[in-house]
């Protein structure tokens, strides 16, 4: 039997495993229910979301992003009666093609909120602007981001 943390831990886990597969699709409908805080001009919904991706993502030859992204640390806040949850989270993202050896490329926090809808947890919020360390992105992104600290 599954419980609401293991289903909301799973969440996080599918998301990573999308984008690392080049799944781009797959993993913005996660988002579907979801309001995206980018920093950038305001917060996005899941079209937006794939749309910015599709811009800024670095696709590879074999349709991946060559990337391994890990989800640690979840610290889960969940009312079970309320049907709502919120979730801080620390991703760590590594990289390797043929010309690049493996190395981490970002770290940083998700700040994420969750909800029960229609008897299924969903990411009802995300915060993407916690990146706090950045390495060498340009196998990675098609756009400079700089971290925040």
């Amino acid at each position: 039997m599954s419980t609401s943390a293991t289903e909301i831990c799973n969440l996080l886990y599918r998301y990573a495993e999308a984008i690392d597969e080049g799944r781009l699709e797959d993993a913005a409908t996660l988002f579907r229910h979801a309001r995206i805080e980018t920093g950038g001009a305001g917060p996005l919904d899941a079209d937006g979301l794939l749309a910015l991706w599709r811009r800024i993502l670095v696709i590879h030859p074999c349709g991946t992003l060559r990337t391994r992204h890990l989800v640690t640390n979840p610290i889960l806040d969940i009312d079970e009666a309320a049907g709502t949850a919120q979730v801080r989270s620390c991703f760590t993202v590594m990289q390797a093609t043929d010309d690049f050896p493996l190395q981490i490329i970002a770290s940083g926090r998700y700040h994420d909120r969750f909800a029960r809808i229609d008897g299924a947890w969903c990411f009802v919020e995300r915060d993407y602007r916690q990146l706090d360390f950045t390495g060498d992105l340009s196998r990675h992104l098609r756009v400079p981001v700089k971290a925040r600290h």
